[in-house]
């Protein structure tokens, strides 16, 4: 009887992962959902009843298990490179022309392969199974979510030959139709939307609950493999044997004898960007032999054998349908562009900002007007011109108001900045922005405290300070729409960890103008606890290297303001940490120590003020520019001239996961989004 139910669930669960490829991979299925469905029930009740005859690659995998409270880290077998990126074609010559002289005498083929808009995800097989599935992270070591990978269907969890040992590496994305269904769900629920396919992708993979990413119906696609007995010798075969393995293949590519093809594939990609399911935001170009690939080598970040050719940025027309205005946490009163909706670059601009009324009577932008909008780096929406021919006859000039929005205060022009400003501290506006701030992973790092839950705890006045955090019940948070008790302890739970943050975190988080995470760990190790920072005059503030007379004024003022005590207070009988510790003088010996640093480029997983507070925390210091006196500049993405003149000075530089590498040898672990 046991070999026959055994027999039963391997035949079910060949059965299920046959219809799975058919359907997820070679998009050719052979049954109806309510068939496939059937099948996996029968193996799932099975299953329950004799799990001793359960696979490890059993196809119920696929729905998700129970949760986990963390993603362990592991270290790559081989560093995760990116690429360079080139937006243009002299970018793109430029790259064949090195190639080219470092592999003189010999023809060289390319491989042109679509830049897929997603998460980059490492794949491990031992025999033919998958065993773990782990994140880019800094490139050295990722998150380990296997877990999470087994539910994306298009993956197999055993592969279709045996005996195999291989990394395989590729890229998750989610379709334009699944992103859209997402966010119409989320939007029925009342929870924030993603702002577009990758940022959902990267979401839903650090989900702790493998259930929950399992219906985000994630997609994948294979473009690398390492394999330690050997393999295909060009790019090309390698991506037939991925095919032959079971593993889905971007069937969009092209090989390609020079240089002119791949700008020939470059515009037939580009023009087809729109109509393609899921998000491109380039071509991918490799050399395709693979032994020259090994000659060419690669830089510390980057293979010099590939390169991604970047689309220009995508724009679109669209009405200007009002102009509302957005306070800040300092009271900085900003324009925002309300738009029809409009598609643009894989997700759905509703909103762009207009930055000041500056930048507004510039543009002569008016309420009706046809828009242009593009996509900043393929991220941000900014309007960038104005269909004149197309404006309305009756359009008139925007008045910016003089009242908040918000409190209806009177709002001042800053003489100094194109900033128009409310300088009522009691603003409800700021308040929330405050407590947003506040709750920041930079600032106290409150997990739970997110936007819908400000808008209500300010309005139904249960916060008037960062402080009154500390006075909130389960009781109260309970009572508020659309808290479940789960979240509402999850957010005391949170602000019970803050006294845990240091000095300067609680100091950045408090918000004052012009004080950035830099800025608040240099006051915190000068003037070593808040009392004696909350009397220094400006002149003594000043006399703190990084501090000028714009942050000296700031914080002065600060201060001054009569409610600042009773902020305090409040901190202070929390628990917060509002000194440095006695034993806390300067950081032992390590790479930082002494080193003049300088950021240029963009960093994947830091802002600037956090690399810098970073550096500064180690002992070293942070400058503007490149001088002799220089001691390592930190390169991220299209590094500019401070990287030309730091290599002509002969001066260290670091790309981002070396930097990464040093601050964990420091004893600084990185937490990384």
């Amino acid at each position: 009887m046991s070999q026959k139910i055994a027999a039963e669930m391997a035949a079910l669960a060949a059965q299920l992962e046959e219809h799975n490829h058919r359907y997820h991979v070679l998009a050719a299925p052979l049954i109806t959902d309510r068939e496939y469905d059937r099948l996996l029930a029968r193996l799932q009740e099975l299953e329950q009843a004799h799990p001793e005859f359960r696979r490890p690659d059993s196809p119920t995998l696929r729905v998700g298990g129970a949760p986990t409270s963390q993603f362990p880290a592991h270290r790559h077998a081989l560093p995760m490179l990116s690429l360079d990126n080139s937006y243009s074609r002299q970018d793109l010559l430029e790259f064949d022309r090195r190639v080219r002289e470092a592999l003189p005498s010999e023809p060289v083929e390319y491989l042109a392969e679509l830049k897929i808009d997603g998460v980059a995800l490492s794949l491990v097989y031992e025999d033919s199974l998958l065993m773990r599935a782990i994140t880019r992270g800094d490139g050295v070591s990722g998150d380990e979510i296997t877990a999470n990978a087994r539910t994306i269907r298009s993956i197999p969890l055993r592969l279709r030959e045996p005996g195999i040992r291989a990394e395989v590496r590729g890229e998750v994305y989610m379709a334009a139709e699944d992103f859209a269904a997402l966010n119409r769900r989320r939007e029925q629920e009342g929870e924030a939307l993603f702002a577009n396919p990758r940022n959902a992708t990267a979401g839903s993979l650090k989900l702790q609950d493998p259930r929950l990413v399992a219906g985000r119906r994630l997609r994948f696609f294979a473009y690398w493999l390492h394999q330690p007995a050997g393999g295909a010798p060009t790019q090309h075969e390698l991506l037939e044997i991925l095919t032959r393995w079971g593993l889905p293949v971007n069937p969009e590519r092209a090989r390609c004898a020079g240089i002119e093809q791949v700008f020939a594939f470059y515009d037939q990609c580009e023009a087809r960007r729109g109509r393609l399911p899921y998000d491109i935001d380039g071509i991918v170009v490799k050399v395709d032999s693979l032994e020259q690939q090994r000659r060419l080598g690669h830089t510390a970040k980057s293979p010099r054998s590939a390169i991604a050719y970047k689309f220009r940025a995508a724009q679109a027309r669209t009405r200007l349908r009002d102009i509302t205005l957005q306070v800040g946490r300092t009271g900085t009163v900003t324009p925002v562009a309300i738009l029809e909706p409009v598609l643009l670059a894989g997700s759905t601009v509703q909103r762009a900002t207009l930055h000041n009324e500056d930048e507004i009577r510039r543009r002569d932008l008016r309420k009706g007007d046809l828009i242009i909008l593009e996509k900043g780096g393929d991220v941000i929406p900014k309007v960038v011109g104005v269909v004149l021919e197309e404006r309305p006859s009756w359009t008139v000039p925007f008045q910016f108001p003089e009242r908040c929005p918000a409190c209806q205060s009177s709002l001042v022009r800053d003489p100094e900045e194109a900033a128009t400003r409310c300088e009522n501290p009691a603003c409800p506006a700021q308040l929330k922005r405050r407590l947003e701030h506040f709750a920041a992973r930079t600032a106290l790092d409150v997990e739970g405290l997110g936007t819908a839950l400000v808008d209500q705890l300010v309005d139904h006045n249960l916060v008037r300070d960062v402080g009154d955090l500390y006075d909130l019940d389960l009781e109260t948070l309970a009572g508020l729409d659309r808290l479940a008790k789960k979240s509402a302890r999850n957010l005391l739970d949170g602000l019970e960890r803050t006294p845990g943050r240091p000095f300067d975190r609680v100091l950045f988080g408090l918000g004052i103008r012009h004080v950035g995470a830099t800025v608040a760990l240099a006051l915190a190790r000068h003037f070593r606890d808040l009392d004696a920072l909350s009397r220094a005059s400006a002149e003594e503030l000043e006399a703190v290297p990084e501090i000028g007379p714009t942050i000296a004024r700031s914080v002065c003022a600060f201060f001054a303001n009569p409610q600042t005590p009773k902020l305090i207070a409040k901190l202070r009988r929390a628990g917060l940490q509002l000194a440095l510790p006695e034993e806390e003088d300067a950081a032992p010996p390590n790479f930082f120590t002494g080193k003049t640093a300088v950021l240029t480029g963009t960093l994947m997983h830091y802002t600037r003020e956090q690399a810098a507070a970073y550096i500064q925390r180690l002992g070293g210091r942070v400058a503007a520019s490149v001088s002799k006196k220089t001691g390592l500049v930190v390169a991220g993405e299209s590094a500019g001239s401070k990287l030309d003149k730091a290599r002509a000075l002969g001066v260290p530089v670091l790309n981002e996961v070396e930097f990464t590498a040093r601050l964990n040898e420091a004893g600084i672990v990185v937490v990384q989004g």
